[in-house]
């Protein structure tokens, strides 16, 4: 799959402690519940592939994947507020899914919330299907929100 944005002066890095101050900062902002920083050391320490999207130098995005067997997740995808819309999420999102490949993915799994509508359109931009749907899954004011299920053959060429 060609990458779908050109972002100029934009690179794709491995995560790394020093990266955490910056992500959590975005992580704070985009999200009403976000992961904390022992959520991002964890996944670090376990082994998980983290990349960060850094444009200009200035981190701006970053993904968390969790490998099993041949099934990858996507567990964490984030884009400063300023620059959702602009290609950082589809630069990301490719990322993640060459990284899955890479390590012997066959498939991409991921959980979003139905009320994140930038989301879900660049997920099925991407052809991911919805598989399932996990109840009372997300926390959110006055009680719970419905997590969607999405996968992505990786196996199938798409182009988005």
């Amino acid at each position: 799959m060609k990458d779908a944005v050109s972002l100029p002066r934009a690179e794709l890095l491995p995560m790394t402690e020093q990266d955490l101050e910056d992500v959590l900062r975005i992580e704070y902002r985009v999200y009403p519940y976000p992961w904390s920083r022992a959520n991002f050391t964890d996944s670090m320490v376990s082994g998980y592939s983290g990349w960060v999207c850094r444009v200009d130098g200035e981190l701006v995005g970053y993904f968390v994947l969790m490998m099993a067997v041949d099934e990858a997740h996507l567990l964490n995808i984030s884009v400063a507020e300023r620059l959702q819309g602009k290609g950082v999420g589809a630069l990301l999102l490719e990322k993640a899914m060459s990284v899955a490949k890479s390590d012997g993915g066959r498939t991409v799994l991921l959980e979003v919330r139905p009320s994140n509508e930038k989301a879900l359109a660049l997920y099925r931009r991407y052809a991911f299907r919805q598989i399932g749907v996990r109840r009372g899954y997300y926390p959110k004011a006055g009680g719970r929100e419905d997590a969607l299920v999405l996968a992505r053959d990786l196996m199938e060429e798409v182009c988005a």
